[in-house]
């Protein structure tokens, strides 16, 4: 429960909450940068690719006229991320006149590590710094920094243009502060945030990792086809995807390194299938590949 006094801090913060920086062009931190543009905050995207710059930017006004199309997004609103949203390939143009920095980067703790070093160092001396990990130790990413007190995590969740949820996570050294801007942000980014205290997984990552890791010991053993196991779950217990197509949306590499550090860090209940393992050894990650769970080369049908 939010005290009073926090949501006054809250209101202050967003108040003075202007410039956003996003770290990572890939799908999480165009999404991000998408709401943070849409809620009128000054938003710059940076990735090292160029290349990853220009599929953002595209990914990024489809999703905006698609939105408008549908009657989902106000065509203002839309204009409004197009006028606040820029791109850089320069990490010190994107982060030294940031309020809020939010990295995006791979779900690798040695390069998150190395990125925040370099916010760091180049981010201004208020600037908060969150990461988007699902899973990976907060604590340890602000024990990098020299400012401990002012990182924190924000796990927002894929599409990040239509998903409410916001994790925000509390590391050791997170002050009430860091919190109050995290939560102003969500919210100015039509997000509704949760306070979580942290732990490998956080909430909603470790129950998903076990229903996908579950999914797949079926998967393996014959009780069912994907498409049935998936069905089960969206009509049985009302899951908008079911977990396979949910797996192929987020990578099975990404779902497999999660669950390899919930393995090695909650114990054996979170060891990965070995079917998972063989899917990502024949190069089967999902969509971004072509295929995963299902065959997106062709009309989709279970493995």
């Amino acid at each position: 429960m939010i005290s009073q006094a926090m949501a006054d801090q809250m209101s202050e913060e967003g108040a003075q909450l202007r410039r956003v920086a996003v770290i990572g062009g890939g799908t999480m931190g165009r999404g991000i940068a998408q709401v943070a543009a849409m809620g009128g905050l000054e938003t710059t995207l940076f990735d090292v690719d160029a290349s990853a710059l220009e599929r953002a930017q595209q990914a990024i006004a489809g999703a905006l006229q698609k939105g408008v199309e549908l009657g989902k997004v106000p065509a203002e609103a839309a204009e409004r991320a197009r006028t606040h949203l820029r791109t850089s390939s320069q990490l010190e143009d994107a982060a030294r006149g940031a309020d809020l920095v939010i990295e995006a980067v791979p779900e690798e703790i040695a390069l998150k590590i190395t990125t925040f070093r370099a916010l760091d160092r180049i981010a201004p001396p208020h600037a908060v710094l969150a990461t988007n990990t699902s899973a990976l130790s907060i604590t340890e990413i602000a024990g990098a920094t020299e400012r401990p007190e002012r990182v924190i995590g924000m796990h927002f969740f894929n599409p990040v243009h239509l998903m409410r949820l916001v994790e925000v996570v509390r590391a050791l050294q997170t002050s009430d502060a860091t919190l109050a801007v995290a939560f102003a942000a969500a919210r100015r980014m039509g997000k509704e945030p949760v306070q979580v205290n942290e732990s490998p997984g956080f909430v909603t990552t470790r129950v998903n990792a076990l229903i996908g890791n579950e999914a797949f010991y079926m998967l393996q053993e014959g009780v069912a086809s994907a498409a049935d196991i998936d069905q089960a779950l969206k009509l049985g217990l009302n899951h908008p995807m079911g977990p396979f197509e949910l797996v192929d949306l987020v990578g099975l590499d990404t779902r497999l390194k999660i669950l390899r550090f919930l393995h090695q860090t909650l114990g054996e209940k979170y060891r990965p299938c070995p079917l998972l393992e063989k899917y990502v050894q024949a190069g089967r990650l999902g969509r971004k590949a072509g295929q995963g769970v299902y065959d997106y080369r062709s009309p989709k049908t279970g493995a």
